[in-house]
């Protein structure tokens, strides 16, 4: 897109990191799918970039994110293991897939409230697909909230996007020995 996103607003901040990382996406460490809120990280300069993106690759950075999904997991809390990649019939979809035909993804999740017809939960993933937390919620048959692509056509809940946010992220960062943790509240929608 010409306009409109992220990476639009931080190269109006920060100009001087327009190639960091690549072009496509100057200084962004990590992506999040479109609609989700919360803890992204961006780099100034190349050697940070770098530096951050080795810790995602060998899974060491911490993730935490927030769900409302329509229904009740099978559990209050649980594990989810099963490989993701491309869905042969929708192209521009994830789906779950044989080991052989994508990457493994794990999920966990706790339910930190339970209403009538949604769960609010906690998840921490350890690895970190491409829609992993969608794809992974709709197997269970508890799709995010207003999440259309993997859930229902129709939201049971008045959203404009899904509910789902990244609420924290652990990291070491360049050139300090102790990891630091990026807290995001719920936006106010």
């Amino acid at each position: 897109h010409a306009g409109g996103t992220l990476v639009n607003a931080v190269l109006a901040h920060a100009p001087m990191i327009e190639g960091v990382g690549g072009v496509r996406r100057p200084g962004i460490v990590h992506r999040l799918d479109k609609g989700t809120s919360g803890v992204i990280l961006i780099a100034k300069n190349d050697s940070a970039h770098q530096y951050l993106q080795e810790q995602f690759q060998a899974r060491t950075v911490e993730k935490e994110y927030r769900a409302l999904v329509d229904g009740h997991p099978p559990t209050p809390r649980g594990r989810i293991e099963g490989a993701v990649g491309r869905d042969h019939t929708h192209r521009k979809r994830m789906a779950p897939v044989l080991a052989e035909d994508g990457k493994q993804a794990v999920s966990l999740y706790y339910t930190l409230e339970k209403f009538r017809k949604h769960t609010y939960l906690k998840i921490l993933i350890l690895t970190g697909r491409t829609h992993q937390i969608r794809v992974h919620l709709s197997f269970l048959e508890c799709p995010v909230a207003g999440d259309t692509t993997y859930g229902r056509k129709t939201p049971t809940l008045p959203l404009d996007r899904p509910f789902l946010h990244a609420a924290r992220l652990k990291i070491l960062l360049p050139g300090e020995t102790n990891p630091r943790e990026f807290i995001a509240p719920l936006p106010s929608d």
